[in-house]
Formats: structure tokens, C-alpha cells, sequence
């Protein structure tokens, strides 16, 4: 079984009027897998206080990004969180 906190994808927010504080509108987001809150159209989210919330998936989109591009953004915000 894989451990969902080390898959990420990431999107880009574009909408943050109900969290402007959590949120900044066009800046990228990485996102964790939660199938549970995924059902209800929301997304796990490491919002601008740096922990996972939970915030509706219509505020962002997501990004296709080519797979070593996501690699070492992945191993970027590794290191920041160091």
C-alpha cells in the first residue's frame, strides 16, 4: 500500500474569496490524494500555513506537468519544508 502523504500533484488556484488569508489566487498548490473528501468535490490542499486543508476542488486547477518537472518540484518543496 502506498503512503498517500508522499503522492502529491499539483494545481493552481483560482479562487479564493472565501480564504484569502489560506490562499493566494494563481499561485500553485501541492495537493495530497484523499479519496474521502475527493467524494464530496473537495481537495487535501497545503495551503500558505503550510499544513493539508480541505477546500473546494472548483477553486483550482490542475496542473499537467511533465513527470521530471513534477519530480523536482516534488524534491523542491522537500527541502523547503526541511
Amino acid at each position: 500500500m502506498t503512503n498517500q502523504k508522499t503522492i502529491s500533484t499539483f494545481v493552481i488556484c483560482v479562487n479564493n474569496a472565501e480564504y484569502p488569508a489560506s490562499l493566494e489566487l494563481h499561485k500553485m498548490y501541492r495537493t495530497l490524494p484523499d479519496d474521502d473528501v475527493a467524494q464530496d468535490g473537495d481537495m487535501r490542499i497545503i495551503d500558505e500555513s503550510g499544513e493539508d486543508y480541505i477546500y473546494p476542488a472548483e477553486y483550482f486547477l490542475a496542473l499537467d506537468l511533465p513527470r521530471e518537472t513534477e519530480q523536482q518540484l516534488q524534491t523542491s518543496f522537500s527541502q523547503a519544508t526541511l
